[in-house]
C-alpha cells in the first residue's frame, strides 16, 4: 500500500533590499577619501613635518647655511644664563596675565551688556568686533601714530589740561610694554565677546527664572547660574587667549621690535630676532619649543582640572 507524504515546506528567503542582491559593507567613495586625505597630507607636509624638524633643530647649532651640528641640551642650558631670555620670559608672563586677563574680563562684560536684543545693540556689537578683522600690522601702525610725541593721545592730554602726562610712550622702558598691550587688547576684546555671546545664548532661560523664584539677586544669578553654564566656553576662551598671548608678535614687532633695551621683549619676538636676524636657528628653535611647552602645559592643566570638576 503506497503512503503519500506531503513535501517539506521551505521558508522563502527574505527579500533583499530593493529587490537586488544582499550587499556587504558599504565602501567609502573615492571622492570622500580624497577630500579627507588631501587636507591631511597638506597638514602633514606644511605643519607637522616642520614642527618635528623644529623639535630636532632645538638640539642643534645651525646658522641656516651649513649642516646642523648636534649639541644636545646645550641650547636649553644657555637659556639659564641668558639675561634677555629671562627678561622675555617675565614680560611674556606679564603679557599673559594682563592681556589674557583683561581680554577675558572685558569680553565677558561686553557680552553681558550686549546679550539682550534691543535697538542699536547690533551696532555696538559690530563696532567692538570690527578691530578683529583688521590686520595686526595695520592696527600697530594706527596706534603708532596715536603714541607719537605729537600724536592723538598726547594732544588729548594737552587739551584736557593734563600736559604734564605727555609722554614718549613707546620710547620709555617703563611704559613700552603696557603701551603695546593696549592695541593688542583693543583687537582681542571683540573676539572674546563673540565667544561669550554664543555661550550666553545657549543658557536655558528657565534657570534664571528658577533662580529668581528662589530669591537670587543679579550677582547671585551671575555667580551660580551664568558662570557654571559658561564652563565649556571658558575652556575655549582660555585656550585662545593663551595661544594668542604666546604667539603675539606682529603688534609688538611693528611698534617696538622688543625695545627699548628689551623692555617689551617677548619670547616670540626674541625667537624671531635670534633665528632670523642673528641666524641662530638652533637656539631660536629651542625658544619655540619653550613657547610650545608653556602653552601646552597651561592649557592641559586647566582642561584636566575642568574635566575632574565636571566628573
Amino acid at each position: 500500500m503506497a503512503v503519500l507524504t506531503a513535501p517539506e515546506r521551505t521558508s522563502p528567503a527574505p527579500p533583499s533590499p530593493r529587490g537586488g542582491r544582499a550587499r556587504g559593507p558599504r565602501r567609502t567613495p573615492p571622492m570622500v577619501l580624497a577630500f579627507l586625505l588631501v587636507p591631511l597630507l597638506a597638514e602633514a607636509v606644511w605643519v607637522f613635518w616642520p614642527a618635528l624638524q623644529g623639535f630636532y633643530l632645538a638640539f642643534t647649532s645651525w646658522d641656516g647655511v651649513s649642516a646642523p651640528r648636534f649639541v644636545g641640551l646645550g641650547n636649553f642650558r644657555e637659556m639659564l644664563h641668558d639675561e634677555v631670555f629671562r627678561t622675555a620670559a617675565v614680560d611674556t608672563v606679564l603679557w599673559l596675565v594682563l592681556f589674557g586677563g583683561l581680554s577675558a574680563v572685558l569680553g565677558l562684560a561686553a557680552a553681558l551688556l550686549l546679550q539682550q536684543e534691543r535697538r542699536g545693540v547690533g551696532f555696538y556689537r559690530a563696532a567692538l568686533f570690527l578691530p578683529v578683522v583688521f590686520s595686526l600690522v595695520a592696527t600697530a601702525l594706527v596706534w603708532q601714530a596715536i603714541y607719537q610725541p605729537d600724536g592723538v593721545l598726547n594732544q588729548l592730554l594737552q587739551s584736557f589740561g593734563l600736559g604734564s602726562l605727555r609722554h614718549a610712550w613707546l620710547a620709555d622702558q617703563d611704559t613700552a610694554l603696557y603701551a603695546v598691550i593696549v592695541p593688542a587688547l583693543w583687537r582681542q576684546v571683540g573676539y572674546v565677546m563673540v565667544l561669550y555671546l554664543a555661550g550666553l545664548k545657549g543658557i536655558d532661560p528657565a534657570l534664571y527664572e528658577a533662580a529668581k523664584v528662589d530669591g537670587a539677586g543679579r550677582r547671585q544669578r551671575f555667580r551660580y547660574v551664568t558662570l557654571p553654564q559658561l564652563r565649556s566656553v571658558n575652556a575655549v576662551v582660555l585656550s585662545v587667549i593663551i595661544i594668542d598671548s604666546l604667539r603675539s608678535f606682529d603688534v609688538v614687532w611693528s611698534l617696538t621690535r622688543g625695545g627699548p633695551y628689551h623692555s617689551s621683549e617677548l619670547l616670540s619676538t626674541y625667537m624671531y630676532s635670534t633665528a632670523f636676524q642673528s641666524l641662530r636657528l638652533g637656539y631660536g628653535s629651542a625658544l619655540a619649543v619653550v613657547i610650545f611647552v608653556l602653552a601646552f602645559g597651561v592649557i592641559a592643566s586647566y582642561l584636566v582640572r575642568a574635566f575632574r570638576e565636571a566628573d
